[in-house]
Formats: structure tokens, C-alpha cells, sequence
């Protein structure tokens, strides 16, 4: 008897997750090289996962990774929706409040360093809870 295949390939999903570690770690070393330190990477949160978080001297900086092979649908920036900003704002909130901090008490922005191909576009406060 011949063994039933379950219908998925993980192959695609482990090589998406090394990409995007890549991108991540490379968007990091731009950012070291800007002036930024690096605090945490990949902190999953209920509501939310941010990809970097990094301190612009007293800033609080949440970063946004994204990868795009083309610019077909728009590039990698314009795939950072007004709901991905609404679960990346939220992470943030709770992220802080770990820390007892908030928006009112701490000065923070969002940034998105967005791959397309392999061109890197950094957009320094790309987005913010007001907006």
C-alpha cells in the first residue's frame, strides 16, 4: 500500500522563513549602521508581532520588515496596510506596557524597511497611532 501524502509542502514556508531572517538581519545591520541600537527582534505578542525594535537615542523605534520579489502589486512599503499598522500599533502598546510605558509617557515612532528585489527603502516614521 502506497503512503497517502498529507496535500502540504512545507518547503516554500521554511524557505519564506529563512528570507524573511535574512531580510530582518539585514535590515538590522542598516540600521546599526544609521546610528540605532538594536534592542529585540521577532517579540511576538498577543494581537502581534513586531520584526525589530530598535532606540533612536531616547526613541523607542518598532520596525516593520518587509519583502517583496517584485514591485507588481505595489513593492514591499505598500504592503504594510492600515490593518497591519493597527496590529503592529497594538503589539507596540502591550509591548510598552511591559516596560510601564505608553505612547503618552515615551517617545516612539514606526518605521517599515521595505525590500523590493533587491533594492532597500527605509521609511523613518512611516506610520503613528494619530494617523
Amino acid at each position: 500500500m502506497e503512503p497517502v501524502s498529507s496535500g502540504t509542502n512545507r518547503t516554500g514556508a521554511v524557505d519564506r522563513q529563512q528570507a524573511g531572517a535574512e531580510h530582518e538581519a539585514q535590515a538590522r545591520r542598516y540600521l546599526e549602521q544609521q546610528g540605532l541600537r538594536f534592542v529585540a527582534c521577532n517579540v511576538r505578542i498577543r494581537g502581534g508581532e513586531t520584526d525589530l525594535i530598535m532606540q533612536d537615542g531616547d526613541c523607542w523605534v518598532f520596525v516593520e520588515v518587509r519583502y517583496r520579489r517584485n514591485d507588481r502589486f505595489g513593492g514591499a512599503a505598500a504592503s504594510v496596510t492600515r490593518h497591519k499598522q493597527q496590529k503592529l500599533l497594538r503589539a507596540a502598546a502591550l509591548w510598552l506596557a511591559t516596560k510601564n510605558a505608553s505612547f503618552d509617557t515615551v517617545n516612539c515612532r514606526f518605521d517599515v524597511v521595505a525590500f523590493t528585489g533587491s533594492q532597500l527603502s527605509w521609511l523613518p516614521d512611516a506610520f503613528n497611532a494619530e494617523s
